[in-house]
């Protein structure tokens, strides 16, 4: 029997978890902040911490592209929808 097989992940799986996570996480902000009413709760909720990465400018003589910024935005929402949208990954296998 070789355990470490059946957990192991591909990458574009992990990152479909992630991102997948991240847009729940996103959404349940929202909804947070529109349901609760202003309070510690809702405060601590969507309280976020963002890093972000400056315009990248790409120039290639043939083709030039600039992408961003990009920024990653972070909090217990999110989190937990990475935690969830990996439980019901988990449950599919």
């Amino acid at each position: 029997m070789n355990i470490g097989r059946r957990y192991s992940q591909s990458p574009v799986r992990v990152a479909l978890i992630i991102a997948g996570g991240l847009v729940l996480g996103g959404l349940l902000t929202e909804l947070v902040a529109v349901a609760l009413p202003p309070s510690a709760a809702r405060q601590f909720f969507i309280t976020t911490v963002a890093a972000s990465l400056e315009p990248l400018a790409f120039d290639l003589r043939v083709l030039a592209l600039a992408v961003g910024p990009i920024v990653l935005r972070v909090n217990f929402l999110s989190v937990l929808g990475v935690v969830l949208v990996a439980w019901f990954a988990r449950s599919l296998i």
